[in-house]
């Protein structure tokens, strides 16, 4: 199987080192599209598969075509390279907020899976949902979906639309976490503690909080409960987050962010 990534830029970068690290695929089975020619000598020193800045010379020569390049960009890259398209190609989009039937329809095929990820990938711990449609067969769905566990879980969804709640839940979530992050560490050093303290209290928080939590069947709420002792600090907090409705803020701002991705799709 050849694979063709287009774009070289920080996702197909990711994929094309995850696929040969996790052995999935050889250096040779791999080939990145990249147009800017400033990019490509620096993609060849990384040895991860024939470089290219034309798509004539390798289009038609892959089986699978993963689409990892900015939204905006499409228009100009469909109109380059649906000349070369061979109808029983399979093609992976990880284009945030461009739907399938943009892609079935510039490009006049059948085969496409739409994937969004999110930033973990970049080290084997990411988050990527995926659809495709019926003209996928199953074997090729499980070979995409084993491509993409390479840079973390994976989750299968039936409806396309679901698409634009996984990106405000998990696409755009790492954001969410940075944002409470740095809000810990603000208040930590309001408190009198240095940067570099403050970071390593709420870092090492954060990731024994998420670990405790995966080697448990504990929810978030037993674990709440656990740590809030009658009277004590955490009730004090978890008081005034309730208070101030924090989590009805948090859930609004993923259905702005859902509402977001839904307007990018029809635009």
């Amino acid at each position: 199987m050849k694979i063709l990534i287009v774009g070289g830029g920080n996702m197909g970068l990711t994929y094309a080192k995850a696929f040969i690290n996790s052995h999935v695929v050889t250096r040779s089975q791999l080939m990145i599209l990249e147009k800017t020619l400033s990019k490509t000598d620096d993609l060849k020193s990384l040895n991860v598969g024939e470089i290219y800045s034309d798509s004539s010379l390798c289009i038609s020569n892959a089986d699978l075509i993963i689409l990892a390049v900015k939204p905006q960009d499409f228009p100009q890259l469909m109109e380059s390279i649906v000349k070369d398209v061979r109808p029983n190609q399979i093609f992976l989009s990880i284009m945030a907020g461009v739907k399938i039937s943009t892609v079935c329809q510039g490009l006049n095929i059948s085969k496409v899976i739409r994937a969004m990820p999110n930033l973990p990938a970049q080290i084997g711990q990411g988050m990527t949902a995926f659809t495709a449609t019926d003209a996928v067969s199953r074997h090729e769905q499980a070979m995409v979906q084993n491509l993409l566990s390479t840079t973390g879980k994976t989750l299968y969804v039936e409806k396309e639309e679901m698409i634009d709640a996984v990106t405000a839940v998990s696409g755009s979530g790492p954001a969410y976490v940075y944002y409470f992050m740095d809000a810990m560490v603000k208040a930590a050093m309001q408190m009198g503690f240095a940067k570099s303290e403050a970071d390593l209290l709420v870092m090492q928080t954060f990731s024994g909080a998420i670990s405790l939590y995966q080697q448990s069947e504990l929810s978030c709420d037993e674990w709440i409960q656990r740590v809030a002792s009658k009277g004590g600090t955490t009730e004090a907090a978890i008081e005034s987050f309730s208070q101030n409705k924090v989590s009805s803020l948090i859930g609004d701002g993923l259905h702005k962010a859902q509402d977001r991705a839904v307007e990018l799709g029809k635009n």
